[in-house]
């Protein structure tokens, strides 16, 4: 069955490049995940989110990593934590890879 999104669907959602602030750990998480505050630029500002990613990756070496995140989903109570985007990754398994830009861009480009 297809189900293919138009244009103009896919244009609503909007994905763009932060870099992250801060991690931390989540214990009250269901499975594995780190509390994350990601820098959006002036326009949008710094939002947090928790993301599964800890089977590939340490706090250290997340600090300053440039992400894709979509920022115009509703915001998403996840145990005792408000997430306010969504970071997107490559999932195999319970192992996720991040999506990030190969070079260094402005906080805040969308993706499209």
């Amino acid at each position: 069955m297809q189900n293919d999104l138009s244009w103009s669907e896919f244009e609503r959602v909007e994905m763009r490049v932060g870099t992250i602030l801060t991690v931390s750990d989540f214990p009250e998480a269901n499975k594995p995940a780190f509390q994350l505050q990601i820098d959006f630029g002036d326009s949008i500002g710094i939002r947090k989110t928790s993301a599964q990613i800890k089977a590939k990756y340490e706090r250290t070496e997340l600090v300053g990593k440039q992400v894709v995140a979509v920022v115009n989903f509703p915001k998403k109570q996840i145990a005792n934590f408000m997430s306010e985007c969504l970071i997107l990754g490559a999932v195999d398994g319970s192992a996720v890879t991040l999506l990030s830009p190969d070079l260094p861009v402005e906080n805040g480009l969308r993706i499209g």
